[in-house]
């Protein structure tokens, strides 16, 4: 025997195991896409791909991976303390500051959404007060009484 052993090429995933990875990567929306677009295509396909989502459990795999946390909707990073004390001041100031012009956005956002919704009701009290402005006034006029009525 040769002083080397044999061992076989790790085998290649074939392309349906290279799909539900990709898919996998991508997090719970792109099943979902999947799934919708399979019941577009053909209904009975659809259910086949809902069965199998609930299954092998799809929805929350790529969740429990490290590096899709952030495509499930939550970051690791942001609440792991490192140790450093000043670094980890700095990221809780930074953070704050962040979260505080967050708020001042969204406030001015209302403000610019309460803005045009008051220009567009004070244009249309205009156009109505003009419509009605336009349009001739016409006094009751007195219709004949008839005979023997007071």
């Amino acid at each position: 025997m040769s002083a080397y052993a044999y061992s076989p090429a790790p085998a290649r995933p074939g392309w349906f195991a290279r799909t539900l990875n990709w898919l996998d990567e991508r997090g719970p929306i792109s099943w979902i896409a999947v799934m919708v677009g399979s019941f577009i295509f053909a209904g009975p396909l659809g259910l086949v791909v809902l069965g199998f989502i609930l299954i092998t459990g799809r929805f929350g795999k790529g969740c429990r991976r490290t590096h899709a946390r952030r495509a499930c909707g939550f970051d690791i990073h942001a609440s792991r303390v490192t140790g450093n004390s000043a670094f980890d001041a700095y990221k809780a100031e930074t953070l704050a500051r962040l979260e505080r012009e967050q708020d001042e956005f969204e406030a001015f956002l209302g403000r610019l959404r309460e803005a045009r919704d008051k220009a567009e009701f004070d244009q249309y009290m205009d156009e109505r007060a003009h419509a009605a402005a336009e349009q001739p006034e016409t006094e009751p006029t007195e219709q004949p009484k008839a005979p023997g009525a007071y």
